[in-house]
């Protein structure tokens, strides 16, 4: 495993080296300036986590294409006949439509009966609302009484929601769990089949240092424009990135904290969360209960397949804006967590990749800013030489989503299931230029959170809207006139320097200058008609198979 970090370290290293130094070639050629330096500054901060998206990319890239087997080649299969212990369904939920929450369970349940395999299930409620309380009670109910065994449906809601999700969690295992070996963890919006959940019991069993068996999860099909846009990009980047990921992490990959399945006995032993200082509540608890677990000398193992493992995106961008602000603070508390006593090696790594992954955002506003700074103080660069530094970045921070698009068209069975190469390839295009226009709505609102969370302001801990519905455009003007302020700012500096640093600009910073209409515009009914009538960006699992 040393030799595979090791490349992927130097395959990441020289990516980012390679960028800085052209970054530096095309800024200086022309002489430089404080701007020039400002802006190099933040290019060449950012390039550790470009380097990163890239060497992913490539290393997935070349496993799913060359290999015959790329899920065996990260993740060693079972003998399908070893014997199963005891398992428990953990479903959490916090002022859930439990109804909707408790559908997939039960095709996950009726699928598990057929195949002779009983599993106990515990709801896990936070609700705290009096009509959400009667509404979750009401559907636990008549979920118990459509069941064949209903005293193996559990529920249980806590009076007082110490430690969130992951506390709820522990306070299951500490005291409704006896008798269980392994307890599957499920969010709300969460789906899982019974081979996929059966093929990670097998590997648990298996080998008793393995901890915890972490699916890939994949999106829901969705009807709304946005969430379907997203998980259609989403899906190919993940794909690559996880196979890429396992292959040098090994047995000491990450959590997501939900769609995994988790041995009970050390991870109650280990994983218990004290309070950060200051007395705040851990928010991000999924990567440091799987550090703690490595550091324990217990495996935690991804399965990168696709099949089987499903979630539900937001339904619409304030919705992922919110989901995103939360992650954000959560994972930048891990700045306190670095140093624990004991942990290993890629436990930190694990910690600070979560970091970096939304701590870069005031970098590429930073890049913004100075860019527009030195349009408007006559600053100029080659246009040439410019534009291909910009082809080279996006081709290297996107690899992953690029990589898992070529993968599609160079397969023909993946061709066809996603219906032929040229619905899929218009379908990507379409993503890709969707990602361009969201990716820095969000590092605006990333870095304007991160200035809240300097000055005190704290993230909460609001329940998720899962349900589709529009956006006004009053609400759209409430949530991104930052965005758009900024745009406008930004582009009438490029626009009194030349019309070519308009067009330099434009895909990686024109989605400020449209994000109120592209918030409407993503959440109309009408939109999400339209793509699903013409086929675009469709999963294969609502996609008749075409010839390739």
């Amino acid at each position: 495993m040393f030799a595979r970090r090791l490349a992927f370290a130097l395959l990441a290293a020289v990516v980012a080296a390679a960028l800085t130094l052209a970054g530096a070639a095309v800024l200086g050629a022309e002489g430089w300036s404080a701007w020039k330096l400002g802006l190099l500054a933040c290019w060449a901060a950012s390039t550790p986590w470009t380097g990163i998206c890239a060497a992913n990319g490539i290393i997935g890239f070349a496993i799913l294409v060359g290999t015959r087997d790329p899920v065996g080649a990260v993740f060693p299969e079972s003998d399908a006949a070893v014997p199963l212990p005891p398992i428990a369904i953990a479903l959490t939920v916090r002022e859930e439509d439990v109804r909707e929450a408790l559908r997939p369970v039960r095709r996950l349940l009726d699928e598990l009966d057929a195949a002779g395999r009983t599993f106990g299930v515990f709801i896990l409620s936070d609700t705290e609302s009096p009509d959400g309380i009667a509404r979750e009670e009401d559907a636990v109910a008549a979920f118990r009484a459509a069941d064949a065994d209903p005293g193996r449906i559990r529920y249980r809601r806590r009076a007082e929601n110490r430690g969130f999700k992951a506390g709820n969690v522990m306070e299951f295992l500490n005291h409704h769990a006896a008798g269980f070996e392994f307890f599957l963890a499920l969010d709300a919006d969460s789906e899982m089949t019974a081979s996929a959940v059966l093929r990670m019991a097998r590997a648990m069993a298996a080998d008793p240092a393995l901890g915890i068996v972490q699916h890939l999860t994949v999106g829901r099909p969705a009807a709304a424009a946005f969430p379907r846009l997203f998980q259609f990009g989403m899906r190919a980047g993940m794909r690559v990135w996880a196979t890429g990921q396992a292959w040098w992490q090994g047995d000491e990959g990450p959590y997501w904290g939900h769609n995994a399945l988790v041995r009970v006995a050390p991870f109650r032993a280990h994983c218990r969360l004290e309070t950060l200082p200051g007395g705040a509540t851990i928010l991000s608890h999924d990567q440091v209960e799987a550090a703690r677990l490595c550091a324990a000398g217990w495996a935690v193992r991804v399965l990168p397949e696709e099949a089987g493992s499903q979630e539900a995106h937001p339904p619409a961008l304030p919705e992922h804006m919110r989901r995103e602000l939360r992650w954000l603070a959560g994972n930048l508390q891990y700045r306190h967590l670095l140093f624990l006593p004991g942990l290993r090696p890629m436990g930190r790594w694990q910690l600070i990749q979560a970091i970096v992954l939304f701590g870069g955002a005031p970098l590429y506003l930073g890049m913004l800013i100075f860019a527009a700074i030195g349009a408007a103080t006559g600053g100029s660069a080659a246009a040439g030489a410019t534009a291909a530094l910009i082809l080279a970045w996006m081709a290297a921070i996107y690899a992953p989503k690029l990589a898992g698009y070529a993968q599609v068209l160079a397969t023909p069975e993946l061709r066809a299931r996603y219906g032929g190469a040229a619905p899929f390839a218009a379908g990507a295009a379409l993503e890709f230029a969707f990602s361009l226009l969201l990716d820095p709505i969000q590092i605006v609102a990333k870095t304007l959170c991160m200035l809240r969370l300097a000055l005190g302001s704290g993230p909460g801990w609001t329940p998720q809207n899962r349900a589709d519905r529009g956006v006004t455009w009053a609400e759209a003007a409430r949530l991104l006139w930052p965005q758009t302020l900024i745009g406008i700012a930004a582009f009438a500096c490029f626009a009194a320097a030349s019309w070519t640093a308009v067009l330099l600009a434009l895909p990686l910073a024109g989605g400020l200058l449209v994000a109120i209409p592209f918030c409407v515009l993503t959440s109309a009914p009408r939109a999400g008609a339209w793509l699903r009538e013409a086929g675009l960006a469709a999963i294969p699992e609502e996609t008749p198979i075409r010839p390739a």
